[in-house]
């Protein structure tokens, strides 16, 4: 890819400051488990998808909570329940009881600032972590927290809003062909997984290219709206570091405590996910080191443009000083000067200035100082 330099203004739209997180002072004194949403309310109402599929059949619908114990009785299909928003602190209680979800797993779940993690109870399973979208370099990193509920044959998935990156597995579900219509809710698990990391791959692959573009920016055009984007975009990549770096510890969790949960087919899948997120980590790595890399490029540049203008002016100086000595000299208001009475004295003077200063720019120039 060839460096060019970046719209500046299209580049400071992807770092307007994101709203400040709200303060979990609100949650001071509840006991453990109470209910809370700490995040913004993005739906008038709480969504449910339901995707019920075995072999043969495959069912999809938009359902209200009390008709769910119908879907529940449904054992021998795979069913994935997809609840879209988080505001509704009461249906979240009922949803709770429903499925015999712990005080402690649906307070992690409302906790949209909750640190990615898994935990392993003893009729389910829990995930927590963040779904993050850049469909372009020239667009913001949107993030989102994600749960997953893992119980019985039963894929229970909790985000805020709209918008996912689980269209391709929907796809492949309405495939009777593929494999995952053949395999149980843990395989689901994985597969939902597997394309939330996968996007994080797009995410970084954008995100080292908006890094090269203020690399470029920072070489040719080096000023205080480049500073201030490369500020910016340390920041983003801090954190991002503080999203993407549990990751490891959530995957690896699932081949250590997940044993009972997650069946012998799915777990060489949940593996290569794993080397999968190590290998997300190890970008991020690298593009955070470049990070810090162009802000030291920039000042550098800077630093360089400083010395090259003070060069310039330095040479300026250096060709005016004997000029200026020639002129002070014969600006003195002495009468016995022979020069003063002399026909050709000021052609002289003048010629002799000119070639002293020709003489100088040929001293530089041999001295590649020009």
């Amino acid at each position: 890819m060839s460096p060019q330099t970046p719209n500046l203004k299209a580049v400071q739209k992807l770092f307007k400051p994101k709203r400040k997180k709200k303060k979990q002072t609100h949650k001071v004194g509840l006991p453990p488990g109470a209910l809370v949403f700490t995040g913004d309310k993005k739906l008038e109402k709480v969504i449910i998808n339901l995707i019920t599929f075995d072999e043969v059949d495959f069912y999809e619908e938009t359902v209200l909570l009390e008709n769910l114990e119908g879907y529940l009785k449904r054992k021998k299909k795979v069913l994935w329940i997809d609840i879209i928003g988080l505001h509704d602190v009461e249906l979240f209680e009922k949803i709770g009881l429903l499925f015999g979800i712990h005080k402690l797993t649906m307070e992690d779940i409302l906790n949209v600032d909750q640190r990615p993690k898994m935990e392993a109870f003893e009729d389910y399973l829990f995930a927590t972590l963040k779904m993050i979208q850049c469909p372009t370099p020239e667009s913001p990193i949107d993030d989102e927290q994600i749960s997953f509920v893992l119980k019985d044959g039963i894929l229970i998935t909790f985000q805020e809003k709209k918008g996912d990156v689980f269209e391709f597995v929907r796809t492949r579900l309405t495939d009777p062909k593929r494999a995952i219509r053949q395999r149980k809710a843990d395989y689901l698990l994985y597969a939902l997984l597997d394309a939330v990391i996968d996007n994080y791959f797009i995410v970084m692959e954008n995100v080292g290219e908006r890094i090269e573009n203020l690399e470029s920016q920072a070489m040719t055009a080096p000023g205080n709206e480049t500073l201030t984007l490369l500020y910016a975009q340390r920041r983003e990549m801090m954190d991002l570091r503080r999203t993407v770096y549990p990751l490891r510890e959530v995957i690896g969790s699932f081949d250590k405590y997940a044993d009972d949960k997650i069946s012998p087919e799915t777990r060489p899948f949940i593996r290569d996910l794993y080397e999968n997120t190590i290998q997300v980590i190890e970008t991020m790595e690298v593009f955070r080191d470049m990070s810090s890399g162009v802000l030291d490029l920039y000042m550098n540049s800077l630093s360089n443009r400083m010395n090259n203008i003070m060069k310039v002016l330095t040479i300026i100086s250096t060709i005016f000083i004997p000029l200026s000595f020639v002129a002070g000299v014969y600006g003195m208001n002495f009468d016995n000067m022979p020069e003063l009475h002399w026909k050709y004295g000021y052609f002289v003077v003048m010629g002799g200035m000119t070639a002293a200063v020709i003489g100088m720019l040929i001293f530089f120039r041999k001295k590649n100082w020009l």
